[in-house]
């Protein structure tokens, strides 16, 4: 008896095209997102050289050739991600160096801008560190983000300390000592949360301990920085 051949079910052009997947063109700052996303994760933990593309894309619900179609090649997403922390960083940040507060108070809303947006990307230092330890702060990428990211915030945090200095609230301190001493207290904790953890037996990035190293980050920088009205150190609180 002959098998009865059943009618395949054709969707509606309409069905077909409502919900596209991310591996596909139709939905490109999703998928670019996506990719980017997965990229941090994977340059964080192997480096550029320990990378896979095919791990990426796995991780970015996408297939490998469409990764591919946004990025040239490991090196050309290799530099999207460092645009993609680093310009991120530059969003938060500059619209508070920009504002109209007094000089304490934009130089406190920068710290807290800066350690939030660390501790709600982690992974971020260790990509950064990645590319120092590879070629070193000369290397291509890495002048290209001082130029473009580095300068403007650097800039402004100059004329803060200009100003605070000039007005008696801030010690007099060279913003070329200051900028890196406020990375430092910042992204070092994120960078060796691991080990914290490994010798306090403690997670450092639950949210109790983000709460109290951020209280802690800002009173440090306090205590190194400001001045009372008297031109003295404030006293420890």
């Amino acid at each position: 008896m002959a098998r009865s051949k059943q009618t395949p079910v054709r969707l509606a052009s309409s069905q077909r095209t409502r919900n596209p997947r991310l591996g596909t063109r139709r939905r490109p700052q999703e998928s670019r997102d996506s990719i980017l996303k997965a990229a941090v994760a994977e340059f964080a933990e192997h480096g550029i050289a320990g990378a896979r593309t095919d791990t990426i894309a796995r991780a970015a619900n996408v297939n490998k050739a469409l990764l591919y179609y946004y990025f040239k090649d490991k090196e050309s997403l290799y530099e999207a991600v460092l645009d993609y922390v680093f310009g991120g960083l530059r969003d938060r940040v500059m619209p508070v160096l920009e504002g109209d507060a007094p000089p304490r108070e934009k130089m406190l809303g920068y710290v807290g801008t800066y350690f939030d947006y660390i501790a709600a990307n982690p992974q971020f230092p260790r990509v950064v560190q990645a590319e120092w330890m590879r070629s070193g702060a000369r290397s291509a990428p890495m002048q290209r983000v001082a130029k473009k990211y580095f300068r403007p915030i650097f800039k402004k945090v100059a004329e803060i300390l200009r100003l605070g200095i000039a007005a008696g609230e801030f010690r007099p301190v060279n913003p070329m000592d200051l900028l890196p001493s406020v990375a430092a207290v910042i992204v070092f904790y994120f960078s060796a949360a691991p080990v914290i953890k490994t010798l306090t037996k403690v997670d450092p990035l639950s949210a109790r301990r983000i709460r109290e190293r951020r209280k802690f980050v800002l009173d440090f920088i306090s205590a190194a920085l400001f001045l009372d009205l008297t031109g003295k150190r404030p006293r420890n609180r």
